[in-house]
C-alpha cells in the first residue's frame, strides 16, 4: 500500500487544528502538527522530504509568524506547497505570503482546504 502523503500543519486553535486534521485524514493524507512555526522550521529543516505540503496560520505565538515560517519554508525549498489560513490578515497576502501559496479565510469549507492542497500538489496554478 503506498504512503500517505504527510501534511505538515501549524494552526494553534485547537478546534480549526481539528478540522483540519480531519479534513485531511479524510482526504487520504497524513496530517503531522507542529506547534509553532520555529517548531514547524526545525521539522522542515530535519526532513523535508518527509512532508508533501505546509498548512499553515498567519497568525503563531512565539518569534516567528506564518509569514516567517512560509518563507523560511521556501528557503528550504522554492517550490514547496504552501496553504495559509487566516482570519484577519488575508489583505497582507499579496505583500507577504511567498508565490504559488493559497490562502483561505476561516471559516473556510474543509473541502476547500483539501481543494488547495491537492491543487499545490498536483503542480496546478493557484487561482
Amino acid at each position: 500500500m503506498a504512503e500517505k502523503p504527510v501534511i505538515l500543519v501549524v494552526e494553534e486553535d485547537s478546534d480549526i487544528q481539528r478540522i483540519v486534521e480531519d479534513a485531511l485524514t479524510d482526504a487520504g493524507f497524513e496530517p503531522a502538527v507542529a506547534a509553532s512555526g520555529e517548531e514547524a522550521f526545525t521539522l522542515l529543516k530535519g526532513r523535508v522530504g518527509r512532508y508533501r505540503a505546509l498548512v499553515l496560520d498567519i497568525n503563531l505565538r512565539g518569534r516567528m509568524s506564518g509569514w516567517i515560517t512560509g518563507r523560511q519554508a521556501r528557503e528550504i525549498d522554492p517550490a514547496f506547497p504552501i496553504i495559509y489560513i487566516t482570519a484577519g490578515a488575508g489583505h497582507e497576502w499579496p505583500s507577504q505570503g511567498v508565490p504559488n501559496s493559497i490562502i483561505l479565510q476561516k471559516q473556510f469549507a474543509p473541502a476547500q482546504l483539501v481543494t488547495a492542497v491537492s491543487q499545490l500538489l498536483n503542480g496546478t496554478p493557484p487561482t
